[in-house]
């Protein structure tokens, strides 16, 4: 158990990279059957670097995840606020999370993957235009789930006497994570609107002082930060022992060794090794891991650190 009222729990992060359905709902199923609390996935149009490789839009893949689960909650790490408007993405998150029978958690971000905006064809502003249209874009979506008719005049977006019904089965609406690390802007949004703030992996380092300033934030807004779950996105590489760790190890450096220091983020290790790693994280005031295996999930990967991990996370 944790050292905290609230448990600990853990989420796949599955960015649907080179993953057909099949390969997606086998992992559903396993994270399911193991007792993990989530599985996101990424809202890309393809992964940076890998143009060519195949990469399942966002939220028909997780529509459909939700017709072949029954437990397992569905999330976005994270949607990108400029891919859709937000009234959309409300009455998208509505009904999904009808269609889950509750089980949607929604992640929104500011968006950042420049090549991608270009692509197809959407405009990249400035960083603060777009956490402008993100602050916006929360707005609606809020007013939208809470209210029969919703109006709102924005600089960006706008709503007249909108209905969305039906509402979220979640009351007062999914769970809204916001991921990134931004100190001035990003996390007084999180302190404003977010039911959990996901740390990246690139700012774990210095979670203690991001936690000090999302905490100055809750208190000029007036929220207790005791409202905000803290969630950090982790890459984990475990074996089942030494000589399984160490060739899990050297597919991680080949798979991600060109998009992340491995060596200095990542969790690595035999099952007691990995639970140390994260309870140094949980006494930081994690409780909720985003996890990201390094060899890319096989299924005895995540039913081992269902059995082996989670069990003596909580």
């Amino acid at each position: 158990m944790s050292n905290g009222e609230t448990p600990v729990e853990c989420g796949l992060f599955f960015p649907q990279v080179a993953a057909d359905f099949g390969g997606l709902v086998e992992r559903a199923l396993a994270c399911e059957e193991s007792g993990w609390h989530s599985l996101w996935l990424a809202d890309h149009m393809w992964a940076r670097g890998l143009p060519d490789v195949d990469h399942l839009e966002i939220w028909t893949a997780l529509s459909a995840l939700a017709a072949r689960t029954t437990r397992l909650r569905l999330g976005s790490l994270v949607l990108c606020n400029s891919y859709r408007n937000p009234a959309l993405v409300a009455k998208m998150a509505a009904s999904l999370d009808q269609i889950s029978a509750g089980r949607l958690e929604l992640g929104m971000g500011a968006g950042w993957m420049d090549e991608e905006y270009r692509g197809y064809g959407y405009n990249f502003p400035s960083v603060r235009v777009r956490i402008e249209q993100l602050e916006e874009g929360l707005e609606v979506m809020r007013r939208l789930f809470t209210e029969s008719r919703a109006t709102f005049q924005g600089k960006y977006y706008a709503l007249d006497e909108a209905p969305n019904n039906p509402k979220p089965r979640q009351r007062p609406w999914p769970p809204i994570t916001i991921g990134g690390g931004g100190e001035r802007k990003l996390l007084r949004l999180v302190a404003r609107y977010a039911d959990r703030w996901n740390c990246p992996m690139n700012a774990a380092a210095e979670l203690p002082h991001k936690l000090e300033v999302l905490h100055s934030h809750c208190a000029d807004v007036g929220r207790d930060p005791a409202a905000i779950t803290v969630s950090e996105q982790v890459i984990v590489v475990l074996g089942k022992d030494a000589a399984d760790l160490a060739q899990r190890w050297t597919m991680a450096k080949q798979l991600l060794g060109g998009f992340a220091d491995l060596d200095a983020i990542a969790v690595r290790g035999t099952p007691e090794q990995v639970v140390a790693g994260l309870r140094a994280k949980i006494e930081c005031g994690v409780r909720l891991f985003t996890v990201m295996f390094g060899d890319f999930a096989p299924i005895e990967t995540i039913r081992l650190f269902g059995e082996s991990v989670i069990p003596a996370l909580r």
